[in-house]
């Protein structure tokens, strides 16, 4: 009887775990679907040909985070960007401004509100770039049938209803799928293109566009960037903790050791999204090549790949990010107190602060690291794409996405199971008793 138990109860954990999965794959089938519904009132042919010449830039950048929804100007254009964008105005604010800080230490309740801050801010942000795509489209000269007032509403309104779908999609998969649904988001936008990428390289090297030895080159760098981002991902430091012995009436309790695991790259690939996102955010649309003014054609050519003003901001982007969001996610003061708590503490480092002292040192150091990692894997292939007609989505900041959020997703599926596993055994471990 014990053991029917203990099997149903296995059983049950495998089939919620496979649920979990299954409904994450209908929601990205979903997203899918929408990336192939195109924007009323657009000349097909005309969009084609536009789309075809602007493919440098950040309009690549754009089309890499959308799954290819902007070259085909579909009602997920926008992608989930202004929600990106919305968190890191949010975010920012939690480190300077006391009402969101108040918020940040109010618990689930503040978590709540910050939560309907930035799907506030997604709206808002949204409005702003949807009606700035419709401008940018009537600009275009043929590119739109019928220009006017209604085509700029109805543009505004199908990006801003994708956008909050996207968004809602993102939610769902965080709380009934199998977790990291914003990441998950972008990571199958850029796996769906990669067949087509590949396709795109080959057709360069039957042209002549590209030598075989070149792609050859292409696949090996691809290679050696997926198992460096491998290596430094699972990389870490480990602090050795001790906790002292004490006694319990005739047992002895303690004396143990652990670690304290710091991950080199604590921040994983967020700072690559957020300083992504951040150069997006201003010049989205004039880069779109459709103004006839001098001064954006000459501002957008600034920001094409291997040009000096991109790289520069690109990598401050990222470094920025990198200690930023650590700051966020890792409190070494939280820490040092919650080991000094339970009588933890570092060999030769006083409990309490100098404890917090210590951790913080290694952090910025491992974070200096991880910050100089991101910017290279993100950089470094950007000037072979400047250089080269490479498809945007074999760069090194899709390669890193595709990485990092593969590691993170395979690691939550193995934690549900590694839980369901210790679950049956406790209670096998119960009823034999």
């Amino acid at each position: 009887m014990a053991n029917e138990l203990s099997d149903n109860k296995v059983s049950s954990h495998s089939s919620d775990l496979r649920n979990r999965i299954f409904f994450t794959i209908i929601i990205l089938s979903i997203y899918r679907l929408g990336t192939y519904i195109p924007l009323a009132g657009i000349d097909p042919l005309a969009l084609q040909e536009v789309m075809s010449s602007t493919q440098k830039g950040l309009l690549g950048m754009f089309n890499v985070f959308s799954g290819g929804a902007v070259n085909r100007m579909a009602i997920f254009a926008l992608g989930i960007m202004p929600y990106i964008s919305a968190s890191i105005i949010v975010q920012l604010l939690t480190g300077v401004s006391d009402y969101f800080k108040n918020l940040k230490e109010q618990g689930e309740s503040g978590r709540k509100k910050i939560t309907q801050i930035t799907r506030y801010g997604t709206v808002l942000i949204a409005m702003l770039q949807g009606y700035g795509v419709s401008v940018g489209l009537e600009n275009a000269g043929n590119l739109v049938l019928n220009p006017g007032v209604y085509f700029k509403l109805m543009t505004t309104i199908s990006l801003v209803a994708g956008t909050t779908f996207l968004m809602w999609l993102g939610e769902q998969i965080t709380s009934r799928g199998i977790g990291n649904g914003i990441s998950l988001i972008i990571f199958s936008g850029i796996v769906a293109e990669i067949p087509r990428a590949l396709a795109s390289t080959f057709e360069l090297g039957r042209t002549g566009a590209l030598s075989a030895t070149m792609i050859i080159s292409i696949f090996i760098l691809i290679i050696v960037t997926v198992m460096f981002i491998v290596f430094v991902e699972r990389a870490m430091r480990k602090i050795l903790i001790n906790y002292p012995k004490r006694q319990v009436g005739n047992k002895v309790y303690g004396g143990e050791s652990s670690h304290l695991p710091l991950k080199i790259n604590t921040a994983g690939v967020i700072p690559a999204i957020f300083a992504s996102a951040l150069l997006l955010l201003p010049i989205t649309f004039s880069n779109f090549g459709l103004s006839e003014s001098d001064f954006f054609i000459d501002f957008s050519s600034l920001f094409s790949q291997g040009q000096p003003l991109y790289m520069l901001l690109y990598a401050s982007g990222i470094i920025f990010f990198s200690f930023f969001y650590t700051s966020i996610v890792f409190n070494p003061k939280e820490t040092a107190e919650n080991l000094r708590k339970y009588g933890g503490y570092v060999p030769g480092i006083r409990p309490g602060e100098r404890t917090a002292e210590y951790i913080e040192n290694i952090l910025m150091k491992l974070t200096t690291i991880g910050a100089l990692y991101l910017t290279l894997v993100c950089l470094m292939p950007e000037f072979l794409i400047a250089k080269y007609p490479i498809p945007f989505y074999l760069g090194g900041t899709s390669v890193l996405i595709v990485v990092v959020v593969a590691m993170d997703t395979v690691t939550q599926v193995q934690t549900r199971m590694m839980s369901s596993q210790y679950e049956s055994l406790i209670k096998k471990a119960k009823f034999s008793k």
